[in-house]
Parts: C-alpha cells; structure tokens; sequence
C-alpha cells in the first residue's frame, strides 16, 4: 500500500517542478498486446522420426501485419521446443529454409544429431507464417497455397527451352504469370515477407523470456536470420548460417545464380562422378560421359520426357536422394540406348541403391524399370504452388521485369545450358506488380561478431559466391568453407566432423572461429574424395576416419533431415 503524505504546494514551487522534471512517454512497442500470451506446450501435429529427440508444441498469436499491430486481425505460428537435457544457456531457434519450409519438426531431429549442444540449449522450430502448421490437415493449417488451373498453363508436353522460338517463349512464360497472379490475388500475400517473420521471431524470443536469441538456419534461412540480427541487433545471440546466400545483396540473385552454380556442380562434380562409378555405360571420362548425358536427354526426349523435366532432374542436386534419382534416369536412359539390361555396369553398393530407389519412386525393381514408365504422369485439374516461396521472393524487395529475366535466360543460356535457358523463363518474380511494404536493412558492425557462415563450396543451391559476398560485404563475420563439398546444407547434416566441432565450439564456448576451411567427405558409392578445382583454396587434409564414423551417428534420422532440407530450397516452379 503506498502511503499519502500532504503538503502545500505553492503556484511557483509547481511551475518549477513541473519544468523541471519532464515527464517523458514511454514509445509504445507493437509487440506489447501480444507479450500477455502465455506459451501453453502440448502434443505436436506432426510425426517426428522416430530417432528425434521429443518435441513439445504450442501455437503463438502474432498479428498479421507487424506495422499496423492494432488492426484486430491475427495469425497464429506453430513452433516446437526440444528442451534442454542440462542446464540450459538459453534457446536456439531453427529454420530448414525455402522460403516456406516448415520447420517445427527439424527442432528434434538437430537435437538428437547434436546432443551436446542439447544438453545446454532448447532447439526451438517454427513454422513461419504462410507455410501452415506442420503435420496439419484443417483447411487453417495447411497455410498459404496458390491454386492455378490447368487451363492457364502449356498444354505442351514436349517444352525445352533449348527452343528459342516466339511460341516457345510464350508458352513457358505461361506457367510464371499464372503463379503470379493466383498468388497475388491472396488477401494474405502482402503479409508473407521476411521483415514480418523476423519480427514473428523476435516475439517468439520475448516470450521464451530469453535475453538473445540463438539461431541455426540454412538457405533462405540465413537470409531470414541475418535479417533478424539486421532489425534486431540487441536481441541477436549467436546466429549460424549454413549454406548462405548473399544476405547482404539481393535475395532473388540467389535464385538467379542457380544455372551459373548447377552447371558447375554438372560438369565439375556429377559428370566425372558417372565416369568414376559407371565406366561402362557413361564412358570412362567426364567428356564422354557429357556426350552421353546429351544423348540421353534426346532419347528420353522420344519416350516423352520433355527436355526441360530431364534437366530439371540435375538442377539444385542438393542431396543424395536427387542426386541418386537423377542418376538412376540418366543411367537407365544410356543402358536402354545400348540394349544393355537396367543392372549391367552397375557398381554392387550402388546398385542395391538404385534398386531401392526405384521400389520407392516407381514401384518395381531395378530390373523392371524403364524410361516410358518414368515418363508417365498423372494429369491433375489443378496445380498447387507453395505461396509462400513467391510472397518472401518476390515480395522483399524491388523485382525485375519478365523481360529482364527473358534477356536473363538469353545470357544465361549458352553458358549454363543446363538450367540456363530455362530458369529466366520460369521465374514468377518477373511477374510481380506488389511494390514491397517494408525495407529490409544490412547487417549492422554492431552484430557482425555474432555471425558465423557455413558453406560448400559445390553447394549447387546456394552458391559458393553468394556465402562469400555476404561476408566480404560483412567485415567483422566469419566463414568456415567445406572444400570439394558439393550438397547443400553442412551442420549436422554430412558427419563432417570438422564442420560439427568449428559450429559447436561456437555455441557451446562462445569461440568463433577466423575464416578456415574444412575438407569435405566423400560422394555417394566412394571412400576418398576427389579433388575438384573450384572457388575454395585447396584443402590437402583428409577427415580422421573414427572422429568421422561417430560424426556419422543416427544416419538414417540424418538423412532424412538432409534431404528434407535440400528438396524445400531445390527450385522447383510447379508442384
């Protein structure tokens, strides 16, 4: 009870205090009607695999528009909490990437895959906003899906942009403007960015009653939590960023780069690969397995696989299961056109791969599977498009014109024939009218000390250029590089055990390390690497082989999440 004490007060004596002793508004924050929530855990939506740690899960109510909090009109954004096994440090937030993966899962499963960093921190996961609640099946979890009819789109089965005709061009531009439109036409599209997600986080860190927020995220997930350490700063703790984009630059250039990146990964990595593991159907060196990849795109081509689909298969290669899916075309394509049976020339470890593949993707064995059955599809009345991918790529900053990207796909093409062609045709952003609502700063000097970048140098998603741009641009950041690396997201993913200790020494001890290079691990089928001249400066060590094995724990859950990550950023237009 506070005590009242009376006393005269004479018209002078008031003025003087009252110029004296200002009375000074605090500013209202726009998250102070939504920090009265409290964070009720429960049972998770989704299935976690059955190696991740157990997650609880709980909903956070955030408005749907951070810059007009007060308008009434909310969201509500799942996250999920593997608690801390220890005396808990604090919280590290995750993010697989995309834009629009979802994210509450993956907090489990890096718990389990790196349990001494969880013995001293909860793994937070999110679904951010737009992408629905994971594991949901209600009409309000499934989150933002653009629905475009089929009738707005090529009838053609047989598109290759290799075609540079008029009607060609037209008819793969069909398939960008739809999903640009449909999108746009959204009530919920304007409120899908970054700068609205990053704020999602920063209420998310408030309420866990967290002074700093740690963070791990991969692919456009470095782009959202540099952001985050850009408009927050203060509340930035210790932010890993693996495989990077240039989150200092433009975020469409990330996307931009993917035939520049993916052609390299072809011809410098995959390509020599094939020559190594199967002699005798691709050739015996990487120029006659080019030949033969040729050559099998045009016999496919026969059986009604368009060109564009086949080249699709080898864009953004970021895991093992593309990389060994479009391996298992390529090489039933190449057997089909020498007569040969689908398991001649096959090496034993791969082909009990191969096999298990195509049981999984087509439903019979190795021995049963042929490129028609490959080609066959099912036609569908609509086609689904995840909104979330365009309203954050489009929607963060300023886009270019369709033109812009045709002039693209001119350029790109010759170089980068792979994807080069096609990728300036497909891009929705050169159909996007939406000016963006908010600008997203840089990296201040101020948070530089808290990031530490991760990247492969092959990575066929992320380029290896982007990484290091944002760093350049960044003095004060750090980056470990993976020599000969060529999949796409490192941390906890590859049992590289160098990456793993550079990346928990930091979190755990709050010892970042200088810029270094880690060398890689080997491809699938192989027990060394084969160097690969590239951006990243030789690395001539090799990885101790039992650190590497016990790195290697829990391989399948790491699998799983590898390839999970790698097929939420892979650029894939339709789905």
């Amino acid at each position: 009870m506070r005590r009242i004490v009376r006393s005269v007060v004479t018209p002078a004596i008031l003025v003087l205090a009252l110029v004296a002793t200002p009375v000074v508004a605090r500013a209202a924050s726009p998250f102070d009607r939504y920090l009265d929530q409290e964070l009720s855990w429960g049972a998770c939506l989704f299935t976690p695999p059955e190696q991740a740690r157990p997650s609880e899960c709980a909903l956070v109510t955030v408005p749907r528009d951070w810059a007009a909090p007060d308008a009434g009109v909310d969201l509500q954004v799942s996250i999920s909490r593997a608690k801390a096994t220890g005396e808990r440090l604090g919280a590290i937030l995750t993010n697989p990437g995309g834009p629009g993966g979802q994210g509450s899962s993956l907090a489990g499963a890096l718990a389990a895959l790196q349990p001494t960093v969880n013995e001293r921190y909860d793994f937070i996961g999110m679904d951010p906003r737009g992408t629905g609640h994971e594991g949901g099946t209600a009409p309000d979890q499934l989150g933002l899906v653009c629905e475009i009819p089929t009738g707005r789109l090529s009838t053609r089965t047989d598109l290759d942009a290799r075609d540079r005709s008029p009607e060609s061009i037209a008819e793969h531009q069909k398939a960008p403007r739809a999903i640009a439109e449909a999108c746009q036409s959204k009530a919920l599209t304007p409120f899908i960015t970054t700068w609205q997600t990053a704020h999602d986080m920063e209420l998310i860190r408030q309420l866990l009653g967290d002074s700093t927020l740690n963070y791990v995220g991969y692919s456009y997930g470095t782009w959202l939590g540099a952001k985050y350490a850009s408009l927050f700063p203060a509340s930035a703790g210790k932010m890993v960023l693996d495989s990077s984009v240039n989150w200092q630059g433009r975020l469409q250039a990330a996307f931009e780069a993917f035939p520049m990146i993916g052609q390299r990964q072809l011809d410098d990595v995959y390509l020599p690969w094939t020559a190594r593991q199967f002699p005798e159907i691709v050739g015996g060196t990487p120029a006659e397995a080019a030949r033969t990849w040729e050559q099998a795109r045009e016999y496919a081509k026969t059986l009604g696989i368009a060109g564009d689909n086949y080249d699709a298969l080898f864009v953004g290669m970021g895991g093992q299961l593309q990389w060994l899916l479009a391996t298992l075309v390529f090489t039933l394509a190449a057997q089909e056109m020498n007569g040969d049976t689908p398991e001649t020339g096959l090496p034993e470890a791969l082909r009990t791969e191969l096999d298990a593949l195509a049981r999984a993707e087509y439903g019979v064995p190795l021995a049963e599977l042929t490129v028609r059955r490959i080609a066959a599809e099912v036609p569908e009345d609509y086609v689904t498009f995840p909104g979330t991918r365009v309203s954050v790529a489009c929607g963060d900053q300023p886009t270019r014109s369709a033109t812009w990207y045709r002039k693209l796909s001119d350029r790109q093409g010759p170089r980068y024939p792979l994807f080069g062609w096609a990728y300036g045709l497909s891009e929705p952003c050169g159909f996007w009218s939406d000016a963006p609502r908010q600008t997203l700063p840089n990296l201040p000097a101020s948070a530089a000390s808290k990031i530490l970048v991760v990247q492969a140098e092959f990575d066929p998603q992320t380029g290896y250029e982007q990484a290091r741009a944002a760093v350049r641009a960044a003095p004060g950041v750090s980056m470990v590089s993976i020599d000969d690396a060529t999949f796409h997201g490192q941390y906890a993913l590859n049992g590289n055990p160098c990456v793993d200790g550079m990346v928990n020494v930091f979190l755990l001890r709050n010892s970042r390390p200088s810029n270094v290079t880690c060398p890689g691990v080997p491809l699938p089928g192989e027990a060394e690497v084969y160097p690969v001249a590239g951006p990243v400066k030789r690395d001539s060590r090799k990885l101790d082989s039992p650190a590497r094995l016990s790195a290697e724990s829990l391989t399948e859950l790491r699998e799983q999440v590898r390839e999970r990550i790698a097929l939420v950023n892979s650029d894939r237009p339709v789905r």
